[in-house]
């Protein structure tokens, strides 16, 4: 067998996001249920989150998102061979995202699949998008986190729609003489999936200590462990932009880095979790702040049900 070599590298080479227009607050939220602006802030750090629209579909945000990442990147859809779509909240399993996102953006036969890695799903995707380019498999590959973690909240249980929102966020990801995405650390601990799961098949339910001490004590291992992959010191750290699960998660992980310069993404002040979204939208909309120049060193990492994780550092375009 004469195997074609793969490329080099793979780097990061535009991004996009998208988020609905419907901003919804935590005293809108406290007109609904047994809450308040002060307890979700307290426990969550989330003052408003974006929900969908009945015209908001997984499909026509990742679609908006895509679109953004193509034209950032000054890509023609007939430039991309693969599309990966990260989602958890696809109402209907078959067909999946990927291919119709595709066929939207006028993407023409491009290898096209779904990732269900849960929270986790954006940095699984981005993995595996960097794999296939130095494989030889793919050239250009659009890569999104899509969810509308809305269709899939009880809106009386407290403990969930207080956290959850909707959105979409993307990255085209290309072969490059030269590394610019890290290896993917990776893995599960599936002997704990029962800790976040869906109620009657139909609502997202977590235990919520019992996840937030699983991320707190076991995670910051996972990120060192993706900047020694890298060759990167956490002192060389520009940013470290986790999942936005919880804004008391997010700190607790980044005092452990030990990476004090860094810039840590708090998006879910103003995003809420959305789920795959949350990394590239934070990704997304820290670099259209110009918090993230050119050639700047970030390190991402995902979380959640399964439970999964994933961790890669990558270089800003």
């Amino acid at each position: 067998m004469n195997l074609t070599p793969g490329a080099p590298g793979a780097r990061l080479v535009a991004l996009g996001e998208y988020q609905p227009s419907n901003v919804v607050t935590n005293d809108d939220l406290a007109r609904r249920v047994d809450t308040s602006d002060e307890w979700i802030q307290s426990r969550v750090g989330i003052k408003e989150r974006r929900i969908a629209g009945a015209d908001d579909t997984v499909v026509s945000m990742a679609v908006a998102a895509g679109g953004k990442a193509l034209a950032a990147g000054g890509m023609a859809p007939s430039d991309i061979d693969l599309v990966i779509v990260a989602t958890c909240t696809q109402i209907d399993q078959i067909p999946n995202a990927a291919a119709s996102v595709a066929a939207r953006l006028g993407i023409s036969a491009p290898g096209a699949f779904d990732v269900n890695a849960a929270c986790a799903g954006f940095c699984y995707a981005l993995g595996l998008a960097a794999d296939s380019v130095r494989a030889g498999s793919a050239t250009n590959v659009l890569v999104i986190g899509s969810e509308k973690l809305s269709d899939w909240l009880d809106w009386n249980d407290r403990t969930t729609c207080v956290i959850f929102a909707d959105g979409a966020g993307a990255a085209v990801i290309s072969a490059a003489d030269t590394p610019g995405i890290g290896p993917v650390v990776w893995g599960s601990a599936g002997e704990q999936a029962d800790k976040i799961h869906l109620r009657d098949n139909k609502y997202l339910t977590q235990e919520g200590q019992a996840v937030f001490r699983w991320t707190t004590t076991q995670l910051y291992s996972v990120a060192l462990e993706a900047l020694r992959r890298a060759g990167v010191e956490p002192t060389e750290l520009t940013a470290f932009v986790p999942h936005q699960a919880n804004l008391r998660i997010v700190e607790s992980i980044a005092r452990k880095l030990g990476a004090p310069q860094a810039i840590i993404a708090r998006d879910i002040v103003t995003a809420g979790n959305t789920s795959s979204a949350s990394v590239p939208l934070a990704l997304s909309r820290m670099a259209g702040r110009g918090e993230l120049p050119s050639g700047s060193t970030v390190l991402t990492l995902g979380y959640g049900a399964g439970l999964t994780y994933a961790a890669q550092v990558l270089e800003i375009p």
